[in-house]
């Protein structure tokens, strides 16, 4: 046990890629990651191109207006009188429906009015030619009146143009359940057919076909909204015209009981008359496309010039629901479906009349994601569990195993249910445990000993590098108590500043902002203990001893505050470089015995320090907010620091520590301290403190007004106005008899 433990390392610790990897998998399937979507799509195409629907003697039928029909009977548009023709034979016929793949969106140009009005406008015509043009039956007019005494059903478009032209449906919805309003598909616009051919019509039914990212048409939308109009598309206007049906229902989720926690509303089904249909929630129909059938359509001219007999028209026709389209390629009606590149339009709505009235589906159940996430955390996490003692060769032939096992499945309930369950995230899952597993574990562990020094140097010392590397048990477990001086760097206002930028340029901002604040800590011989998000830790005389500790750190602190400046002129001008205006920190310091050393567990170890030293070191940094300063320090590292500019700025306890602090504000170097303007302020300063303690307010309100001009030319213009309102304060209600001064902190 204790060589495999030393070989592979503790089982934990070699899963935890692994975990990982599927972790990740699965969050990419809970966000609905969209390569993750089309690659489902696509091994959806693959089942429906292997076994497509079997064709059906269905009362469906195509009229295409193809290349051939074009070339016999002239170029497309073609007056509406021939349309009009088309379709009393189609009615004579026995047509229980016609439905237009077509928008007749503008006046026939071939109508003999129009016909005489552009003679009369170009003023070159014949007056008795043009009064007996004028005289003539309008085409629109004509093929309204044969609409008028037939089941046709017009098509129009939906846009998202800036809205001009609301569409109105023909029969009204029942909807079981409430509303779907953000379910359906939205649109701003609709191109309709003119005025008195919309009137004439029985049903009008919408065109638009919405394709996936890839532009593949795998879904016919049965519903839409315009505005506050539910629209129904051309097949199911289609089916409802031909059975005479009043209205179309449809069901929503929390209307059919399928609605738990409280979820989104979504259409379930929609009811036509018989005819039911299972859908997705947006109200669309998952296509079950069959092979090209040359059956299903007959050829326009076939019907115009009357090839066919009344008989073979009444035989192809009677009781049929009719989808009238252009199908010739100038005429740009073309499609991309699973099954073929370049499908008809009118084709997609005749299927899914097919499919609805033979109740032939393709569904994706409302139960597939969560088997599918399922089949995620199960195979993945077989593997995961596995694959530790299998070994790479044993392992991967169990992935494939499981991978194998998860595409049989997803053709297994294509081929008996016409179930659509996705296999590809499952895959997934299977080939990133394994691949993390494997790859990624076995490259860290050959690798690490090449990057060590690297890494460490990323973190730690080179001091500490070349001890550790000297002697590798130092990094167990332990520590030793030290005299250290800790700093904690923080960004003031970090959180508003992140809310202006975008993530990237955070990270950017913030490497344009640790890089030279951390080399000015390397450089005066600091170790840098860790980053916490936009702040630094930091600390002197560990790993080696450090003399001067005290004053390197006050050096620091001081370098920082300096560079800062700089920074905060010079990065905004660089175009590459997100930098939010004024960048202002808080440094805490503190000085005091601490333990240092390897901290952590088994598996992590860190080397960092602990103590009460630290802690107070992040209080002092917190109360640089309060007191309006940049850099605080306590007492212990204040005695240390006789020759730098210092100020006390307050006896405080803060959170998590009983005994008061004194507070220091380090405001400068030697120089400063030596300047006797400093100097004379200092002494008012210190004169202003000893009368607030002792209760002398007016006093302390001379020094405040005596001293507060030169405090604002220090930065201390916040910290005078704290203690002229707590003086104000105090005299209006008088602090008890024991009141020793001691500012207590609330917040960290």
């Amino acid at each position: 046990m204790q060589r495999y433990r030393a070989g592979r390392g503790c089982w934990t610790t070699t899963v935890l890629p692994g975990a990982l990897a599927l972790l990740l998998v699965l969050a990419l399937q809970l966000a609905g990651f969209a390569p993750l979507l089309r690659a489902g799509q696509l091994v959806f195409d693959a089942w429906l191109r292997a076994e497509p629907r079997a064709y059906e003697e269905a009362p469906v039928r195509v009229v295409d207006i193809d290349e051939e029909s074009i070339r016999r009977l002239g170029q497309w548009p073609w007056p509406r009188t021939q349309i009009a023709q088309l379709e009393r034979r189609l009615g004579e016929a026995g047509a229980s429906a016609i439905a237009l793949d077509i928008v007749f969106s503008e006046p026939d140009r071939t109508s003999p009015p129009r016909l005489a009005e552009a003679l009369a406008r170009g003023g070159g015509g014949d007056p008795r030619v043009i009064a007996t043009l004028a005289a003539l039956p309008d085409n629109d007019a004509e093929l309204a009146t044969a609409m008028q005494a037939l089941p046709v059903v017009n098509g129009f478009f939906l846009t998202n143009d800036p809205p001009r032209v609301q569409a109105m449906p023909k029969a009204g919805f029942a909807i079981s359940g409430n509303p779907p309003d953000d379910a359906l598909p939205r649109y701003r616009n609709a191109i309709l057919p003119i005025p008195v051919l919309d009137a004439a019509a029985q049903g009008s039914g919408s065109l638009t076909l919405g394709g996936d990212a890839d532009g593949i048409i795998r879904k016919a939308p049965l519903l839409a909204r315009q505005g506050s109009q539910i629209l129904p598309s051309l097949s199911l206007e289609a089916l409802r015209v031909a059975q005479g049906a009043g209205s179309i229902v449809i069901k929503t989720s929390d209307g059919s009981g399928n609605l738990a926690g409280g979820g989104a509303r979504q259409v379930t089904a929609i009811k036509v008359g018989q005819f039911e249909a299972p859908t997705t929630g947006a109200g669309e129909l998952w296509m079950y496309y069959t092979a090209p059938r040359a059956e299903r359509v007959v050829p326009a001219w076939k019907i115009l010039s009357g090839a066919l007999t009344p008989d073979e028209m009444a035989r192809m026709f009677s009781g049929h629901i009719v989808f009238v389209g252009t199908g010739a390629m100038g005429l740009r009606d073309l499609v991309s479906t699973p099954v073929r590149d370049r499908e008809p339009g009118v084709m997609i709505h005749a299927q899914a009349a097919e499919q609805i009235i033979l109740g032939k589906f393709m569904v994706r159940p409302d139960w597939s994601p969560g088997l599918e996430r399922a089949l995620v955390l199960a195979l993945g996490g077989l593997l995961l569990a596995l694959l530790p003692r299998l070994g790479a060769a044993r392992g991967a032939a169990l992935g494939l195993g499981l991978a194998g096992a998860s595409l049989a499945g997803s053709w297994w309930a294509f081929h008996h249910w016409h179930f659509l369950i996705d296999p590809v995230v499952p895959v997934l899952a299977v080939l990133a445990v394994y691949l993390a597993e494997t790859v990624l574990t076995y490259w860290r562990e050959e690798r690490a000993r090449s990057y060590i020094h690297q890494a460490f140097d990323r973190y730690l010392s080179p001091e500490l590098v070349r001890r550790i590397a000297a002697d590798p048990r130092q990094l167990e477990l332990g520590g030793e108590e030290r005299q250290m001086t800790v700093l904690f760097c923080d960004i003031r206002s970090f959180s508003r500043i992140s809310e202006s930028l975008p993530p990237r340029d955070i990270i950017r901002f913030l490497i344009g902002f640790l890089t030279p604040m951390c080399d000015i800590l390397l450089a005066r011989r600091a170790t840098i203990d860790k980053f916490i998000g936009d702040a630094i830790l930091a600390f002197w005389n560990a790993p080696v001893d450090d003399p001067d500790q005290y004053e390197h750190a006050a050096r620091a602190a001081l370098d920082m505050v300096a560079r800062l400046a700089t920074l905060n002129t010079e990065m905004p001008a660089q175009a590459d470089q997100p930098w939010p205006g004024d960048v202002h920190i808080g440094i805490g310091l503190n000085a005091g015995p601490c333990c240092v050393g390897n901290m952590g567990s088994a598996q992590r170890l860190s080397y960092s320090l602990i103590g009460d030293t630290v802690n107070l070191a992040s209080r002092i940094e917190g109360l640089t907010k309060l007191y309006g300063v940049t850099i605080a320090l306590g007492a212990t590292l204040r005695r240390e620091l006789t020759t730098f500019a210092c100020l006390e700025l307050d006896r405080a306890r803060v959170v998590g520590r009983d005994a008061p602090e004194e507070i220091f504000a380090l405001l400068g170097d030697e120089n400063l301290a030596s300047d006797p303007a400093f100097r004379h302020f200092a002494a008012g300063h210190a004169a202003m403190l000893a009368a607030y303690r002792t209760k002398h307010w007016e006093t302390a309100e001379r020094w405040l007004d005596e001293s507060e001009p030169d405090a604002k030319k220090l930065g201390l213009g916040k910290l005078y106005g704290l203690y002229r309102d707590r003086v104000a304060a105090l005299r209006q209600s008088p602090p008890p008899a024991d009141w020793d001064g001691v500012f207590t902190a609330l917040e960290k």
